[in-house]
């Protein structure tokens, strides 16, 4: 499962972890680093305390492993930097550099230079072919290529690509205009099956979050993961319902994937008189939150969900796709 990204960031798997806001922290990045794999702590919306405590857990959980310690980095909301940059300054002031920066659903241009003068590698995540220029503009060293399917945060319904198409259109475009430049699938991909289809369609390894949300390390609430489990694909669906419920004001061009459950069902052919009257909506969301009710509460997964059947620690999944990959390839 060599790939020029395993060499790149000195990797045993062609696998990062999605840095997932408020599910990959610190002891998941470490476990996933420590597996062998890129850890990407969930940076997510610059919330700087946050980062800092996770920062401070991955580092201290690493101390001992130097190899997994340089497979250490993080993911960030690019828009959300637009308003306060302050977690990603703070990141690039400290002893420890990250070993990538992943940017997503915004554009990278005006925090390349900051990072590039730190020799921080950079990822941007891009869901369209158009999306391509500004991040070689940026100097990105691996391109993501987030298929619809994906959970949580993706492009919205009416312009969002699929995994399938979307990889190979992409590797065609780097392999003309800038053949170094890495590709990872990311998007339905939640076992070696998945794996091995990415790497087959141009891709040099994969960006995994659904799968390894549902794992012993991640701060994804238990009873979230339990109503996982149970479901299968057919039941997630994207649209901007959570966000609004969330007071997360997204740009238009980008929704949510979840599980469809009740409250979303009420909203989602209703999504405008939800923004234009949402207070009721609001309380019984939270209401869901605080009673861990998952007919309310949202659950954030991709349409992979169907392919979860366990929660194990993030090295047992790691090596069980890898070598499922390996086996299917070899």
């Amino acid at each position: 499962m060599n790939s020029r990204f395993t060499e790149v960031f000195q990797l045993t798997t062609p696998i990062a972890l999605a840095p997932m806001a408020l599910a990959s922290g610190g002891a998941l990045a470490c476990a996933c680093a420590r597996a062998g794999a890129l850890g990407l702590l969930g940076g997510g919306y610059g919330e700087l305390a946050w980062l800092q405590t996770q920062h401070a857990l991955a580092l201290q959980l690493l101390q001992d492993d130097a190899p997994a310690l340089k497979r250490l980095g993080c993911g960030f909301i690019t828009w959300k930097l637009d308003e306060d940059a302050s977690a990603l300054d703070w990141l690039l002031d400290q002893a420890h550099l990250p070993a990538a920066l992943m940017l997503s659903f915004g554009d990278p241009r005006p925090y390349a230079e900051r990072i590039a003068k730190r020799g921080v590698r950079l990822v941007c995540q891009i869901q369209r072919l158009e999306q391509l220029p500004m991040c070689l503009e940026a100097g990105a060293a691996v391109i993501v290529a987030q298929g619809a399917e994906a959970g949580g945060h993706g492009m919205n319904g009416l312009e969002g690509r699929a995994t399938f198409s979307l990889v190979p259109e992409l590797a065609d475009a780097l392999a003309a205009q800038s053949p170094s430049t890495m590709l990872l699938a990311a998007g339905g991909v939640a076992d070696g099956r998945g794996l091995a289809a990415a790497r087959i369609l141009g891709a040099d390894g994969v960006l995994m979050g659904t799968r390894l949300w549902a794992s012993a390390e991640s701060l994804a609430a238990t009873g979230a993961v339990s109503a996982a489990l149970q479901a299968n694909g057919d039941e997630t669906a994207r649209s901007a319902v959570f966000d609004v419920l969330r007071r997360k004001n997204w740009p238009r061009e980008f929704d949510f994937r979840a599980l469809r459950n009740r409250l979303h069902m009420a909203w989602e052919s209703r999504v405008d008189e939800l923004r234009a009257a949402p207070d009721a909506a609001r309380a019984d969301y939270d209401a869901g939150v605080a009673a861990q009710d998952y007919a309310r509460a949202h659950v954030t997964v991709g349409e992979a969900v169907g392919l979860l059947h366990d929660a194990p620690s993030a090295a047992v999944l790691i090596e069980r796709i890898t070598r499922q990959a390996e086996a299917l390839i070899g």
